[in-house]
């Protein structure tokens, strides 16, 4: 199999697929399971110096792969996690032979407080999340806790942030590594039936993560590869190694997986990576490497779009298997596919709107 693992900021990773923050890495009992469920790296829940008091219910699925959440930061007290889950979190991932990532948050004063206390239990690296800042405080916070610590810094930015390539640009100096991104929101869902939010919060908002926020996270992931020399972690809808690919692809140099811990146990971890090996040996690459960045070095100035009809989509009719699926999204009468009959392309009313090559089942459509 292509080589998967990792070496980014004096650290090893097995293999490029880590934790993202949340309930799945929640204790050290958790990421001993991440480490036994095949992640490549560690990395623990957000603590801060008060322990969240987070409402209930707080979990929702949206979807078969999404999920809305009012999660906060860790329900356990900082003195728990230096005095007994950091050191126990340590101990499974030496034995696994894998780096261990604190997350911290949120204010300058609260980082300074925490970082050189998180820094002396002995991780690894330290990511601090902006989820819950003013824009304007990122430069003051990144400051802060470079000037605490002296491990790997990681920043971890949100969607509602802003720019993020001219965010990652302002605070490059104070940081090693960025992270993209954190769940979206606020958000809300209605349970129709009772007429009452799925969660618990105040006004039953939340945040949404998962598969609906992966192309927000790949574009955030693509903002700050091309803005930016540093590393990347990609966060946000990773269910799969293909995945793995197209966030590399982005610009990112390890991805973090949350939702789908959650909704399909710490395993995910390993079947992701492997996913993500075999599709490198069927594409004939020897190191996953070798597929970092190559969309940021082919389109990170943009290209010229094009307006004018240039081609048309056209039929490989030993592939088709008359689903219709292709007729019933054509809005432009451009495709006939009574069922179980091969499907006819007017090639005159084609459009090259592209959806048709995206719907069908067996891939029977190209241009």
């Amino acid at each position: 199999m292509a080589n998967v693992a990792i070496d980014l900021l004096g650290m090893h990773f097995r293999n490029p697929v880590i934790p993202a923050a949340g309930p799945n890495v929640g204790t050290a009992e958790h990421l001993r399971r991440a480490a036994e469920g095949g992640a490549g790296g560690l990395l623990a829940k957000t603590i801060c110096v008060r322990p969240a008091q987070v409402p209930r219910p707080n979990m929702y699925r949206y979807g078969t792969t999404g999920m809305l959440n009012a999660e906060l930061w860790s329900e356990l007290p900082p003195e728990d996690w230096l005095e007994r889950e950091y050191p126990a979190a340590l101990a499974a991932a030496r034995r696994h032979g894998l780096p261990l990532i604190a997350s911290i948050g949120y204010t300058p004063d609260e980082l300074r407080r925490l970082g050189p206390r998180v820094e002396a239990a002995g991780v690894d690296a330290i990511e601090f999340s902006v989820h819950y800042l003013d824009p304007s405080q990122l430069l003051d916070t990144a400051r802060a806790l470079r000037e605490s610590v002296s491990v790997p810094i990681i920043a971890k930015f949100s969607p509602h942030a802003g720019d993020l390539g001219e965010l990652a640009r302002a605070i490059e100096p104070h940081v090693d590594a960025f992270c993209c991104i954190n769940s979206f929101g606020p958000v809300l869902s209605i349970d129709v039936e009772r007429i009452e939010p799925v969660l618990g919060s105040e006004l039953g908002y939340g945040w949404i993560s998962g598969s609906p926020l992966k192309p927000l996270a790949l574009r955030s992931v693509f903002e700050v590869a091309r803005a930016t020399a540093r590393p990347v972690i990609g966060v946000g809808g990773i269910t799969s190694g293909r995945d793995v690919i197209e966030f590399f692809m982005a610009g990112a140099s390890l991805v973090g997986v949350c939702t789908a811990a959650i909704l399909r146990g710490p395993g995910v971890y390993g079947r992701i990576a492997q996913e993500a090996g075999r599709w490198l040996d069927h594409h004939g690459y020897r190191d996953i490497s070798e597929v970092q960045g190559l969309y940021v070095r082919k389109f990170g100035r943009g290209r010229q779009v094009v307006t004018e009809k240039v081609r048309s989509a056209r039929v490989l009719a030993e592939r088709c298997n008359g689903c219709t699926a292709c007729e019933t999204v054509c809005h432009y009468d451009a495709i006939r596919a009574p069922r179980r009959e091969v499907a006819q392309i007017a090639e005159d009313r084609c459009t090259q709107c592209g959806l048709c090559l995206w719907v069908c089942p067996p891939g029977a459509l190209t241009w």
